[in-house]
Order: C-alpha cells, then structure tokens, then sequence
C-alpha cells in the first residue's frame, strides 16, 4: 500500500483520484495532491447543500417545501383538531412592554375580558384598537387579524398597471408638467422639499371639458409611479342607507395610510362633491354627508400622511368651495381644448398603430375640426378607418380622414357637451 501512495506522489502532472486513491493519500501523506483533496471535499459539500436545496430542506420564496414532502393527511388532522377562534377587539394593553402585560379584549355580544397572550403571538405583535383572534376557553389571543375593510373598497385598488404613458398624452405638456411636480416630485426627491422647508402639495384638480384627457392623464400616472393607485368614482360612494358612504371613506383613507406611498383618484368628483344646499326634502343629506366626510380626511384632525388625491370633474362651478380650498386640493389644473398643434400631435398620436397612406396632411385635418376635443379627433380616426374596411381597402387614405371629419365633426356638433360647459366656466 505505501508503495502505490508513494508511486502517486512521484508523479508530475496527477491524475483524477477516486475513493480508494484518496483514502491511500491521507494515511500516507498528502503530498502535492493536498490541495486537489480539500478542492474536491469542498466540491463534495457545496454538491451536497444543491442537493439538500432541491429537496426542500431549505425553505423556498413561498415558505412551501416540494410537493414531495406534503404530509396532506397530518395537516388536515391537525386542522380539524384546531379550534375554532372567535373575533374580539383589543381595546386597551395594561402594564404595556413588560412581561405581566394584559390585554383588555371586547367580544362582540358577550362581554369585556383581561387575558393574556397565547404561545405563537409576541406583545409586539398587538396594538391597541386591532382585531384578534382569542380562542373560546380562556379568551387568550392567539392571532392578531388585519383591519376590518369592505371588500368594495378594497376592489378600488388598480392592481395591473393600465397601458397608457405620458406618450399618449397630446396637447397637455404644461398639464403633465404641473401633475408631475406634484404626484412624482415629492416621492422621488423630497429632499428638495425638507431643504425648503415647505410641504410638497397633496392635492389637485383637473378640470375642463369632456374628452380632454383629464382621466387619460391619471391613467398615465397609475402607469409611471410605483406607488399604490385607487380609484374612486364619485357615484360609488352614494349608498342607500345613512352614513354608508361616509364610512366607505373613512375606510379608504384607512387603507391608503396603511399603504408606504399611495394616489387616490377620484373621477366624477362632481357626483358628491357638490355645494351644500337644503331643497326641503332632504334627498340629498346622504351626499352631502359623504362629501363632508371627504372633506375631513382630506384635511381634518388626523394627518393625511404619504397620501396624493387627484379630482377630476367636467362642472368645477358646482364643487363645494370647502373641498376646494388650498390645503385640501393646493392646485386646481385646467384642461381646455386643444390648439392647432395640439391637435396636430393628437391625430398623429391616434394614427401611430393605424395602416394609412402615406403624406397625409394632418395639419388640414386639425384645421378642419376647430374648438373639438382629444374624443372627438378620436372619433374621426376610428370613423376614417370605417370607411376604408366598407370600401374594402387595407389602407385608410385622406378622402376617408375627410369624410370622416365632415360626418363626425360637423353632423354630430348638436350632441358636443364643449359649448355648454364653456357657459358654465
């Protein structure tokens, strides 16, 4: 045996060992293949911890281990043995941060207990004011439970980002500068506000005719930040029975402070943000009781915090002045129609996915639809391309642009809602 270790120790250039090699080497010397040997044991470990990965000894992303290792008949023993717990709230924490602590829990139609906590909840994890789970022998808490919020608010939460960018946008390039000061500003560099020493503005307006992108340039802001965006219209809020709605509000300011960084959007804000008056039936009470609700979570007694609140209306003259005082909406936005060069740009921004000619004169068509709106040149473009798919062309040319212009623009100018709101503003 000492001969074969020595005769691989001898040479130069050494070849792969296998188990008995290596095992020969360590009871008689190492010699230049100690270095190959701790490689190799190493290379041994690190294989071995891939292998212990894979089957699930380290816990995954998921806190799943495999499928492999699911004991589904145990678990669902064990669950069935588990009791069942019932819904209190803790409403007061004695001796708080200290190991004797107590805790005051109100069991909804039973009565007030003192209790203390179960084996699997830390005192940090309860809060006075939260909801528990308290088990039904002893009343000890044994979960803390989340906030109690209506499932219709939490549905206002966009979840997927919509599709539209400041790109899509056209004729609003002051509108978008003014948004982004105060929606993408103060979340990117707040420093630039604590330097100052002012606070960044909460809240704004958009306001102007029907079809001018007040709704499309939130879309675009939904888009850009990473912040959590709700979105609210302004009917969903006025419910049948008394103070409804004006708990919907309360509970979704509560869930947008629970967020880091959160916008909400308010869209129709003119459906309950109206000016307060008494018709002597008292119809509109409920409205207006939601709109005052509104108003005090916009700037009440308790701070708004992290939380941005876009409006937007196409009637800025029936809003409550409270709710539009500085403080509760700091900038008021206006939306007004498009010029030649905007729409220029807009007709080209709606044409960009379209298959048309070539060398069309988009500056004629935007001289053609005077005082019409982003909807309107909208119109035109889908009712152009309609005329191309009934003459059975691939490619939409500038005849259909004008015949489209002359149907839309001038045949449909009794149903445009732009003369009338220009009355009121």
């Amino acid at each position: 045996m000492a001969d074969i270790a020595d005769d691989l120790l001898k040479e130069k250039n050494p070849p792969p060992l296998d188990e008995d090699d290596i095992a020969l080497l360590k009871t008689y010397g190492l010699g230049p293949y100690a270095n190959l040997i701790r490689k190799t044991e190493k290379d041994i470990k690190d294989m071995a911890k891939k292998v212990n990965d894979l089957c699930g000894i380290k816990e995954s992303d998921t806190g799943l281990a495999v499928p492999s290792q699911w004991d589904l008949v145990s678990d669902k023993q064990m669950m069935q043995e588990e009791q069942p717990l019932q819904v209190a709230r803790c409403t007061k924490i004695i001796n708080a941060n200290t190991d004797d602590s107590k805790y005051v829990i109100n069991v909804k139609q039973i009565a007030k207990f003192v209790v203390g906590l179960g084996e699997k909840v830390s005192p940090t994890d309860i809060e006075e004011g939260m909801r528990v789970g308290v088990d039904r022998n002893k009343y000890q808490i044994q979960i803390p439970l989340p906030p109690k919020i209506d499932p219709s608010v939490t549905m206002m939460t966009v979840e997927e980002k919509p599709d539209v960018t400041y790109n899509d946008i056209g004729g609003c390039k002051e509108q978008i500068e003014k948004m982004r000061e105060v929606v993408e500003l103060p979340m990117l560099h707040p420093e630039k506000f604590v330097k100052l020493g002012i606070d960044p503005p909460k809240g704004v307006l958009c306001y102007g005719p029907p079809g001018t992108g007040k709704t499309l340039l939130a879309r675009a802001v939904a888009n850009r930040t990473d912040a959590c965006f709700i979105r609210v219209i302004g009917s969903e809020l006025v419910q049948k029975y008394v103070g409804e709605g004006a708990r919907m509000v309360r509970e979704l300011f509560q869930m947008a402070r629970s967020k880091k960084a959160c916008i909400v959007f308010f869209d129709e804000v003119d459906a309950i943000g109206g000016a307060r008056f008494d018709d002597g039936s008292g119809g509109d009470n409920e409205v207006q009781r939601t709109m005052l609700e509104i108003v005090n979570q916009l700037d009440g007694f308790d701070a708004r915090g992290n939380i941005k609140v876009l409006m937007a209306t196409n009637r800025p003259d029936t809003l409550d002045p409270a709710l539009l005082r500085p403080g509760r909406l700091d900038r008021k936005v206006e939306f007004g129609l498009p010029d030649l060069e905007s729409r220029t740009q807009i007709f080209k921004i709606h044409t960009r996915t379209m298959n048309i000619e070539r060398d069309i004169r988009f500056e004629l068509l935007a001289r053609l639809c005077p005082n019409s709106t982003g909807a309107d040149i909208r119109s035109v473009c889908t009712e152009a391309g309609m005329y191309a798919i009934r003459a059975r062309r691939k490619t939409v040319t500038e005849k259909d642009f004008l015949e489209a212009v002359n149907k839309v623009i001038k045949g449909y100018q009794k149903f445009s809602a732009t003369p009338k709101y220009m009355v009121y503003n």
